[in-house]
């Protein structure tokens, strides 16, 4: 799907620091995501989580540390067209329609007419906007407009996803829907980091990297996670290691 045969990690950090002020709100993260994996970032609130996905999409600089992409180190234009980013917050335009976020989004990443509209009957089918096409944002629901964030980064088909809590809002059977075709996506190659406060989602994804306090302090396949902390659920694995991490911090 998106022809990238490279060796090299496609999400690949070096003790990446950002601060605010007097608070650290990353630390020294080393991270390493390869192609076709999906990675799950998961922590406490604060933890570090989206301060990290904005370094990675160019929105912050980092004040240590360096950032590489697809083997090109961060700020690289011709790089960050190949991602696709998801915020919290919603990145759709509400005065334009559901169809025409898909068009503005998609003629900044390149597509023709004919691309938007081909990967758009598949992407509305997918999120369940295809009813909504002549909709304005503004007047979808929040869990809609939720939906369509996620469509607008995935409208150029891109090379990594970046996804900072697109299941937010969302209903139990679209967030299943969501998670079959991340699937899918991963098979044919895409690699997909993604932030979660489901822990049930997160232990759908390869590895796991757990936040605390602006550091990895734990990553792994989330089997492998429990285990460590001698847990029966992710989410008991996540209260020990946390709680761990906080003693040792």
């Amino acid at each position: 799907m998106n022809g990238h045969a490279s060796k090299e990690p496609i999400v690949r950090t070096k003790g990446l620091v950002k601060r605010f002020g007097q608070m650290f709100a990353v630390r020294g993260l080393d991270l390493v995501v390869n192609e076709g994996e999906i990675y799950g970032l998961i922590g406490p609130n604060g933890s570090g989580k989206t301060t990290t996905m904005r370094m990675l999409c160019g929105i912050l600089r980092p004040d240590e540390g360096e950032v590489y992409l697809l083997g090109s180190r961060i700020p690289s234009f011709k790089v960050l067209r190949s991602i696709g980013y998801m915020p919290q917050e919603n990145a759709i335009y509400d005065d334009i329609t559901v169809q025409e976020n898909l068009c503005f989004f998609g003629r900044i990443q390149g597509l023709t007419r004919e691309g938007i509209n081909e990967n758009a009957n598949t992407i509305l089918e997918l999120v369940g906007l295809q009813g909504k096409r002549q909709a304005l944002a503004r007047d979808l629901s929040a869990g809609m407009q939720r939906r369509l964030s996620l469509a607008v980064a995935m409208i150029h088909q891109p090379v990594l996803l970046l996804l900072d809590e697109p299941t937010a809002g969302v209903d139990p059977d679209l967030r299943i829907s969501f998670w079959k075709h991340f699937k899918e996506l991963s098979a044919q190659g895409t690699t997909i980091l993604i932030t979660t406060h489901y822990l049930e989602e997160a232990s759908r994804c390869g590895r796991v990297g757990l936040m605390s306090q602006g550091r990895l302090i734990e990553e792994g396949p989330p089997q492998e996670l429990e285990e460590e902390a001698h847990a029966k659920t992710l989410e008991d694995a996540f209260l020990t290691l946390v709680g761990k991490g906080r003693e040792e911090g």
